[in-house]
């Protein structure tokens, strides 16, 4: 019987003490992790897919910029991927944006920059690059004014 009370209780704390999945929140960077960010040599295309959320205003007028990158210090930079004409990123909404910039290897990296003052909600960012993985970046939260805001998926590179 004794047995019996000592597996239960090592069941117990098993199940008590599993790991929680860890959920991936956006933070902000310091401005200077991404302002030396230089436009370079084209040489490789990438398509974002960016979705607006639901409960993000109707649309935004705002500036949004957008930075990307490789765990090897392989950039990607577009000062301005909104475009105020074509009512880019309204609620609801999915936009597909082609890019050129620098090549990179798998991207682990993702921030957006907002300066105005309508604000604005993006539900995910998808990156296709060329010879990497799809990757997605779930935002599901206001970008803050005038910071970079987004995650950091790398380890070091060896």
């Amino acid at each position: 019987m004794k047995g019996v009370y000592f597996l239960l209780y090592l069941a117990s704390m098993f199940i008590l003490s599993e790991a929680q999945p860890m959920v991936s929140q956006p933070h902000a960077f310091k401005f200077e992790s991404f302002n030396s960010i230089q436009e370079i040599g084209r040489s490789c295309s990438f398509i974002v897919i960016i979705k607006t959320s639901c409960s993000s205003i109707q649309f935004t007028r705002d500036e949004i910029s957008l930075a990307f990158g490789d765990a090897y210090g392989n950039k990607v930079y577009v000062p301005r991927i909104d475009d105020p004409t074509s009512r880019r990123f309204e609620r609801c909404i999915t936009d597909t944006i082609q890019i050129s910039g620098e090549c990179t290897y798998q991207i682990c990296h993702v921030a957006l920059f907002r300066s105005g003052s309508d604000g604005w909600k993006p539900e995910s960012v998808t990156i296709y690059g060329f010879n990497t993985r799809p990757v997605t970046f779930y935002y599901k939260r206001f970008i803050p004014n005038g910071v970079w805001f987004g995650f950091n998926h790398c380890s070091r590179a060896s």
